[in-house]
């Protein structure tokens, strides 16, 4: 009884408020792919995907932040920040800009809040990264699917991984799937296509463009 008032009183303490037209929405609490949310004065656990009664759709959800949609209109709130104002309109799209480097795309990101660079893969399926690289970032990779991964050298194993967020530039996206190689390789984290296969791409030139598409 004692740990449950503890919890409890440690979601209440870390709580963030939401306005809209309609709806008063607190935030009192973040979990990877779970939010606890007060709407209009009643508690709601929603999970990834799934719309509350009055309307509230969670996105995506972190320890640090969640993505709600309402009216078809999406935001991230942080726990912890309060927020006075209505969902407004959707922002214009983000776009980043890449130039080659000896022929191939790089560029620095980030995965779950951590610096990472990438090279631009649009061969790859996924996200790739090497064992040292998730291991850098903390992920829980051996809890993972376990998966063969064909390579130029063969087919090697790997571990299947959802990344709570993936930036690049001003694009982030949340719950991105990856997985993870056994050894060293690839040298670089692969930006494949369960990030770029969510954004418009189009090359000019030299120039390749990543948009988001909304």
């Amino acid at each position: 009884m004692k740990k449950a008032w503890i919890a409890g009183l440690i979601i209440l303490l870390n709580s963030a408020v939401v306005w809209s037209d309609a709806l008063n929405i607190m935030v009192v609490g973040l979990f990877s792919g779970q939010a606890v949310l007060t709407i209009n004065n009643k508690q709601r656990l929603l999970k990834v995907g799934k719309t509350s009664p009055e309307g509230v759709t969670l996105i995506a959800a972190t320890s640090q932040n969640a993505i709600l949609e309402v009216d078809g209109v999406q935001k991230e709130y942080l726990l912890g920040s309060q927020i006075g104002g209505d969902f407004g309109p959707p922002p214009e799209q983000t776009v980043v800009n890449l130039w080659p480097t000896n022929g191939m795309y790089l560029t620095p990101g980030s995965i779950n809040g951590f610096s990472v660079d990438f090279l631009v893969d649009t061969g790859a399926s996924a996200i790739a990264l090497n064992i040292a690289t998730a291991k850098r970032l903390g992920l829980n990779y051996l809890d993972g699917r376990r998966i063969g991964v064909k390579t130029a050298s063969g087919v090697s194993g790997a571990y299947a991984v959802t990344l709570d967020q993936v930036q690049v530039g001003d694009i982030k996206l949340y719950n991105v799937e990856a997985m993870v190689l056994d050894g060293a390789e690839p040298a670089v984290a692969l930006l494949g296509m369960t990030f770029l296969g969510q954004l418009d791409m189009q090359r000019t030139g030299e120039k390749m463009e990543l948009k988001k598409k909304f």
